[in-house]
């Protein structure tokens, strides 16, 4: 057993404050690393308040850190020790269903182990995840990272990444695909940048327009103030995709008037509230309502390369770990550009 340093939630009213507990020792196929950066996710946020049904305390969050391999199991191929490596949202699945054989492990049949706010398939010991020093993990769930980008700006491409990057490969985006991107935040600024390496025309769509600067900044070839009224009009049937990264409610109805032909409304944020549209907005134009969630590991390792090739991270503000509270604040403020990293050697 490891101790281990973290911050947790000790119940959904309490901030997050300083905890020590013991991580397992290896198995065979099992990567020890120290964490060097975990990103502070929304999600994070919605679990440790417990704003989404009854959780688990206490909660130790995290689910996008990177860090440094400091021992593997005798059975490890994929790693060594000093390797660069990182863990996103599941850090098991059944690993013999459908899904799981064919590399879609985020949709496993059985569910798949969430990397905190979970209980571990194995031991059955409530999952803690990267708001700590340390971490312990099976070497085919993990992923290798990029020898050439910043450590702190790749921890959100564990989650953001990846949870944007699905969605634009699935619906096969590329050079003169035109495509829009609902809310310009953790997700958001990632969508852009992905769709744009891939070579599709984008425009950003916000509430906010003091975001323009930044989303042209990205390469954002238009960008329109949603919160204006009939702000939709004159965008009438003119995106292939458009991409929803608002975890608020939105009125769907003119999003869906400025999608073209048989184009998509993709839903990657999530609401507390549920979404309402009339069939005309789908009849008109063949148009479709659809999700998607993070990705499987072979495409979630495929992404890495790719920002390795394209020199892609996430725009991040690095924290001390006494910071976390306050993050929390200001993150549900939408105030950071455009994602919260905490420096896990302050735990």
């Amino acid at each position: 057993m490891t101790a281990t340093k973290a911050f947790a939630a000790m119940s959904a009213k309490g901030k997050l404050e300083p905890y020590t507990f013991e991580r397992r020792d290896l198995r065979s196929d099992d990567v020890g690393f120290r964490i060097d950066f975990s990103g502070i996710c929304h999600t994070d946020i919605h679990q440790a308040r417990e704003e989404w049904g009854e959780a688990n305390f206490p909660m130790v969050p995290g689910h996008e850190f990177v860090g440094t391999v400091t021992s593997v199991g005798s059975g490890v191929s994929k790693f060594k020790t000093g390797d660069r490596i990182g863990v996103g949202v599941f850090i098991d699945s059944c690993r013999n269903c459908k899904n799981c054989l064919n590399g879609l492990q985020q949709y496993c049949l059985e569910g798949y182990t969430d990397t905190y706010n979970a209980y571990e398939r194995n031991t059955k010991q409530i999952a803690y995840g990267g708001y700590s020093n340390y971490f312990v993990i099976p070497e085919s769930y993990a992923y290798k990272l990029p020898a050439n980008l910043d450590m702190a700006a790749m921890a959100p491409l564990l989650c953001a990444g990846i949870t944007t990057y699905s969605p634009l490969k699935k619906w096969k985006v590329g050079p003169g695909s035109n495509v829009a991107v609902a809310g310009l935040g953790g997700l958001g600024h990632m969508a852009v940048k992905f769709a744009i390496a891939l070579g599709a025309n984008v425009t950003v769509l916000s509430h906010s327009d003091a975001k323009e600067k930044d989303a042209r900044a990205f390469g954002a070839i238009d960008f329109i103030d949603t919160g204006k009224a009939d702000w939709h009009l004159g965008y009438q049937k003119s995106f292939d995709l458009i991409l929803n990264t608002v975890s608020a409610h939105l009125d769907l109805e003119p999003y869906l008037s400025t999608l073209a032909t048989d184009g998509s409304l993709i839903v990657i944020g999530v609401p507390s509230e549920p979404f309402s549209m009339g069939a005309g907005s789908l009849l008109d134009g063949r148009r479709s309502v659809s999700g998607s969630l993070i990705g499987g590991i072979p495409e979630t390792q495929e992404m890495l390369d790719f920002c390795g090739a394209n020199n892609i991270v996430s725009e991040v503000e690095v924290i001390s770990a006494d910071y976390i509270n306050e993050a929390y604040d200001r993150t549900v403020a939408s105030d950071v550009r455009y994602r919260f990293v905490i420096d896990c050697s302050t735990f």
